[in-house]
């Protein structure tokens, strides 16, 4: 069974900069896609930006530029550096991993606030 374990999250000024971690175990983590999601207070949970097992990623527009994901398969993690941090990207931030055919996994999530 794969599990999800975050951490990187918390307070951060407007411009700043935060990485987050997600740890993963089981091969299922390291040969699916995998990426990251946030919610916002009141809002809905909109993607932020994935990478494909071969290392090909994509972003939210509103992120483009400043937030990069990573993976190292040696490890089982995937990280989300977060640059030029607006308050407007404080949220509850998410992992996830892809299982074909079946729900994905899902992260307990890290909460990241960025003050003004």
């Amino acid at each position: 069974q794969v599990q999800l374990v975050e951490s990187g999250g918390g307070l951060v000024q407007a411009g700043g900069s935060l990485r987050l971690s997600c740890a993963g175990s089981g091969s299922i983590f390291r040969y699916n896609d995998k990426g990251w999601y946030r919610q916002a207070p009141g809002k809905q949970r909109e993607l932020v930006a994935t990478i494909t097992s071969r290392g090909s990623a994509n972003y939210a527009d509103s992120v483009k530029g400043r937030f990069t994901i990573s993976r190292d398969n040696a490890k089982n993690t995937v990280y989300l550096q977060m640059n030029s941090l607006k308050p407007e990207d404080t949220a509850v931030y998410y992992c996830y991993v892809d299982r074909p055919g079946l729900t994905p996994v899902w992260g307990q999530g890290t909460q990241v606030t960025v003050s003004s």
